[in-house]
């Protein structure tokens, strides 16, 4: 049976994440196991690319703390080490009177979340910043800004590779047992070949799967709170004819279940709208052409050089929220070692949805801390 010191389940963002951060510091033989055949097919590869300031998160929460550190680790990393990347500030943009409401709660709760440089902004200051954008009012966010987040996961592995960390993809993990100390972890094989492995530590960041794998140690998801329930966001890209109306990012006020339709910038100047968001039972990454109207409609108070001909389906993604159906509530990151429930040396990162891009590296360095701290490690 192979043995290793440190098992990562997720060749995410995160997982990748927290390879990068352990390997740089420690000696101790590291396994990453991906079920895909490359990193980041998931979640991680399937979103907006932004790096988020932090003034959406509930204050004192892993979400508000995590994200605000996560972005000035990133910037950091990005001009360290060449990664592409372009701080074009963002506005969030209010028109009815409860839109303008929620920009106001957004700019008290990042002054409290300590993000630095946020500024309320009138209808004309909005027009003098984005000629092509309606509002009267606006938050401005200096600090949000956009990357190349493939280039970034390709960075972290290498990285990874080169402090010692083996990547094995098209693994899939089918069962885990506590053997206490350590985990025995059966495994398909990229050859379809059972295999077992044993780990002293296992760190399940296995995104929309991470709930599932939780469960084969014998935690129920539902009674722990970490049931994750998929919800689906789709992009519309905007024709080219657009290409570089924006300079900034333009979001609406936020839903109870998102950051709302919003205007995104890609690396090259082009623009897509989305995501929109609904809950699925199936991960299915089609984007239904017919959500169209609702892009259109959702996009035209606020960017009224858009029309319907310009929209077409571009791609989705799926977030894996801890938020069910139905429910109001704030839902933060679940991120525990889980000695409590007689689970030395097993970590759970649970519910990783936005902003866990732009916190990869505070998360990493949080879960750094909680091994070396747990007296669990090997």
């Amino acid at each position: 049976m192979e043995k290793c010191d440190i098992l990562i389940i997720g060749a995410g963002v995160v997982g990748l994440s927290i390879a990068e951060r352990l390997s740089k510091k420690s000696n101790l033989e590291t396994i990453l196991v991906e079920q895909h055949d490359g990193f980041g097919r998931e979640t991680s590869s399937r979103n907006s690319e932004v790096v988020h300031a932090g003034f959406y998160y509930a204050t004192g929460s892993l979400k508000a703390i995590l994200c605000l550190k996560g972005n000035r680790m990133l910037y950091e990393l990005f001009q360290r080490n060449g990664i592409p990347y372009n701080r074009c500030g963002k506005i969030v943009v209010g028109i009815t009177e409860q839109e303008i409401s929620k920009v106001h709660g957004l700019y008290r709760q990042g002054l409290d979340n300590g993000v630095e440089g946020l500024t309320l902004i009138d209808g004309k200051r909005i027009q003098e910043l984005e000629p092509a954008v309606c509002g009267k009012i606006g938050l401005l966010s200096p600090s949000t800004g956009i990357f190349d987040t493939h280039h970034y996961m390709a960075w972290l592995a290498q990285q990874s590779l080169e402090n010692g960390v083996a990547i094995a993809y098209r693994c899939r993990v089918q069962g885990i047992v506590a053997t206490l100390p350590g985990y025995q972890i059966d495994i398909i094989d990229a050859d379809g070949v059972p295999m077992q492995l044993r780990a002293e530590v296992v760190i399940n960041a296995a995104g929309l799967g991470a709930d599932q794998v939780a469960a084969m140690v014998g935690i129920d998801p539902d009674q722990a709170g970490y049931r994750q329930y998929p919800c689906k966001g789709e992009y519309f890209s905007v024709s080219p004819r657009h290409r570089g109306r924006l300079s900034r990012l333009v979001y609406p006020a936020p839903t109870l279940l998102s950051l709302g339709i919003h205007a995104v910038i890609g690396m090259d100047g082009s623009l897509r709208l989305g995501p929109n968001a609904f809950y699925v039972d199936t991960i299915d990454y089609a984007v239904d052409p017919t959500h169209g109207d609702e892009f259109f409609e959702s996009a035209q108070k606020y960017f009224p050089f858009i029309s319907s001909d310009d929209l077409a389906p571009d791609m989705a993604g799926i977030r894996p929220k801890l938020q069910p159906p139905g429910s109001n509530g704030f839902y933060d990151f679940q991120i525990r070692e889980e000695s409590k429930r007689g689970l030395a040396g097993f970590f759970n990162l649970i519910g990783i949805e936005s902003p866990g891009l732009t916190s990869s590296p505070a998360i990493a360095e949080y879960v750094e801390g909680l091994l070396l701290g747990s007296g669990s490690g090997p």
